[in-house]
């Protein structure tokens, strides 16, 4: 059964440039590291452009199931480099706009 992690966020203003550069790196570290993201079927990132905030960030993260979801966050949390780059994700963002929701297939 697939699940897909979904993450929204805006950023902080002033911050744009950083947090796009900061994407990149991230996506090349996932690239880079296939050992600690290996139940990670696809990730993709998008802006919101119609609905909720225009200009939103969002994040979406597919497994296979909730239980590699759960290894692979496990495995990535414990990892420098990952929180490194979690830390400076964390200071672009305006903390009262990010969310978190979980979807499971139904086909």
């Amino acid at each position: 059964m697939t699940v897909v992690l979904m993450w929204t966020w805006v950023v902080k203003q002033g911050k744009h440039e950083k947090h796009r550069l900061l994407i990149h790196r991230f996506q090349e570290f996932v690239k880079k590291n296939p050992e600690l993201f290996k139940e990670l079927k696809s990730m993709r990132f998008f802006t919101q452009t119609f609905g909720g905030i225009s200009g939103a960030y969002v994040e979406m993260a597919e497994f296979e199931s909730l239980a590699d979801l759960s290894a692979c966050l496990a495995r990535a949390s414990k990892d420098e480099g990952y929180r490194k780059i979690d830390q400076e994700w964390m200071s672009f963002l305006d903390p009262a706009t990010f969310t978190a929701s979980l979807f499971t297939a139904i086909t």
